[in-house]
């Protein structure tokens, strides 16, 4: 079985994080959360590294929680539950933490994203919170940080009509920093 994070020094006292779910469009669920949540702390503790580049694949950075394993959740899970702990991890990481989005990045994928200090996207990257669409709200911080990033207009039109973003728009808003062609993120 393949790991679901991968871990390489992708250049010079820089570490790259690809996710690597790609039968589930790289859905966060909790293990892979934790094992991120982990590989940032090791980062954290190796002086040799001085940042960390987060990635998916050319087609999808994240889609989204792993609704599979949501589904199966107690509505009265605790706040200090192992998901909540990471999110927690990995929002609190000190050292710079950029995002590089190629496709799809939505729902708890661009929550993720929005945990970054730094986001380059390439031409083609989509966001977007679609959990409109199943009848809940973005959950893991969409709502407190992405009006925060792009006003309070995009972000009540992001988050109530589920429809996504290109590049460019992202870029405008502020939510990126850098558009790249495609296959450069």
């Amino acid at each position: 079985m393949m790991p679901e994070l991968i871990r390489e020094i992708a250049v010079d006292r820089v570490l790259l994080l690809r996710l690597n779910r790609p039968e589930k469009r790289n859905a966060l669920a909790t293990p892979l959360l934790e094992s991120l949540a982990a590989a940032l702390a090791e980062a954290d503790r190796d002086d040799d590294i001085r940042a960390v580049v987060l990635t998916g694949n050319d087609k999808v950075f994240a889609a989204g929680a792993d609704m599979d394993e949501l589904a199966a959740a107690a509505s009265h899970d605790e706040l200090e539950s192992p998901r909540f702990r990471a999110w927690s991890a990995i929002r609190s990481f000190p050292k710079p933490l950029i995002a590089a989005v190629e496709g799809w990045c939505l729902g708890a994928g661009m929550e993720l994203m929005l945990s970054a200090d730094l986001v380059v996207a390439s031409e083609g990257a989509r966001f977007g919170q679609p959990e409109t669409n199943l009848g809940i709200i973005p959950g893991a911080g969409g709502t407190a940080i992405l009006p925060r990033l792009v006003g309070r207009s995009l972000a009540m039109e992001m988050v109530l009509t589920g429809e996504p973003i290109g590049a460019e728009r992202a870029l405008s808003a502020g939510l990126v920093a850098k558009v790249v062609p495609d296959g450069e993120a």
